[in-house]
């Protein structure tokens, strides 16, 4: 009998303390549980262990690796579902990019998260994911209401591009992806990397009249 992927990755890394490979085991019995009709544990495992390491060479706080990697590989579970038939929602899917995932597609997250509430889903991801969310963006989208500080930049991947309905790129340039049967948009916007708050409203102010343009197209209601 052979050791599942994670099981296999906590033998052969010895960087992982008892507490993160405690913690990733408990994390995929809750993706376990929650996608038991749909995926395999060995799925789940793997989705969860590579999830782990798209952090691990990058973070801050090792102590949120676990919780960043069970978050992450929930949302590409739910893509990889939806890409493969097995979750029929009906809900428009709008994934939003940009270089470091840290300003510009979170802040237009943060806008379509709060206006569609659940009538669409919205994810981002960046080509070169940032180590945190810009605090200047944070605290713009603070000042209309809107709390992005429990996401984390992060990359994209296969799963959640080809789940996507709607590809809404911001200065990614080459890298980002292209794929056929996508409705691709490229929002020319300032980036808001190292500006101050002054500046950064008036590009937070233009990503809402965008986002909610989007909705209006999409055919999506805006609370």
């Amino acid at each position: 009998m052979t050791d599942s992927p994670l099981a296999h990755a906590t033998h052969v890394r010895d960087d992982l303390a008892i507490d993160q490979k405690l913690a990733l085991k408990t994390a995929a019995t809750r993706l376990q549980r929650d996608f038991d009709t749909i995926f395999g544990i060995e799925t789940v495992e793997r989705f969860l262990h590579s999830s782990y390491d798209q952090f691990a060479g990058r973070a801050t706080v090792v102590n949120f690796l676990p919780l960043l990697a069970e978050r992450f590989a929930r949302q590409r579970l739910n893509a990889l579902a939806r890409v493969e038939g097995k979750a029929h929602t009906g809900k428009p899917t709008v994934l939003f990019l940009c270089t470091h995932n840290a300003g510009r597609s979170q802040m237009a997250l943060g806008f379509f998260t709060h206006l569609a509430a659940d009538r669409a889903v919205a994810w981002s991801g960046g080509s070169e994911p940032g180590d945190e969310i810009n605090p200047a963006a944070v605290e713009a989208m603070r000042e209309v209401g809107i709390d992005i500080t429990g996401e984390f930049p992060k990359p994209w991947t296969e799963e959640i591009l080809q789940a996507a309905d709607v590809i809404i790129t911001m200065g990614c340039g080459d890298a980002c992806p292209l794929y056929p049967g996508r409705r691709y948009e490229e929002w020319a916007l300032d980036d808001p990397a190292g500006q101050d708050l002054d500046t950064i409203r008036p590009i937070r102010e233009e990503i809402e009249t965008r986002v909610r343009l989007l909705l209006t197209e999409l055919g999506i209601p805006a609370r």
